[in-house]
């Protein structure tokens, strides 16, 4: 399996690589704006982010860097993983890293364009993910592309001080 480099009308999806190991990259992770609603929260290193992304490109995942078209600046990764072809189903995941970025759509525009890609050229007929249920932003997003509430999972985990709900979507082909 190879990721593919994948175009939008103002963004590029690049296969996650060496040239992703960035400061900024790290910044992100840790910044606590970033990072409230992940599972990752903070104290990561150039050295850390190495590794991760060595794992994910030796397991061969479906995991892109977003890219702005207009001047390549990477601004977040989107990925489809894992994947299941038997059952044709894939676990999605997103993060806008750069601050300067939210609130101009790249998150919606990533999202269809990936998750047609999935339905279209994998062959996918079901995608899911798990959001925090305070992310009430993300939650508003995944509703208004088409996705739909499975399953609330009660007190799932710690974030921004109290003991938070996760949410289980998923949007079929």
């Amino acid at each position: 399996m190879k990721t593919i480099d994948i175009e939008s009308e103002r963004l590029i999806f690049k296969r996650v690589s060496s040239e992703h190991i960035s400061v900024e990259y790290v910044s992100w992770i840790n910044d606590p704006e970033v990072n409230r609603y992940l599972e990752t929260r903070g104290n990561y290193t150039l050295d850390l982010l190495k590794s991760y992304i060595e794992e994910q490109h030796n397991k061969e995942s479906y995991f892109w860097a977003i890219h702005l078209k207009d001047s390549n600046k990477h601004i977040g990764n989107i990925k489809i993983d894992p994947i299941n072809f038997e059952t044709k189903s894939g676990e999605y995941g997103i993060l806008i890293g750069d601050k300067s970025n939210w609130g101009k759509g790249y998150a919606s525009e990533a999202t269809k364009r990936i998750i047609k890609y999935c339905f279209e050229e994998l062959g996918l007929t079901k995608i899911t993910l798990g959001v925090i249920e305070d992310n009430v932003s993300a939650v508003n997003l995944y509703k208004k592309l088409g996705f739909h509430l499975d399953e609330v999972i009660q007190g799932t985990k710690e974030y921004n001080n109290k003991i938070s709900n996760s949410i289980r979507m998923s949007i079929h082909a």
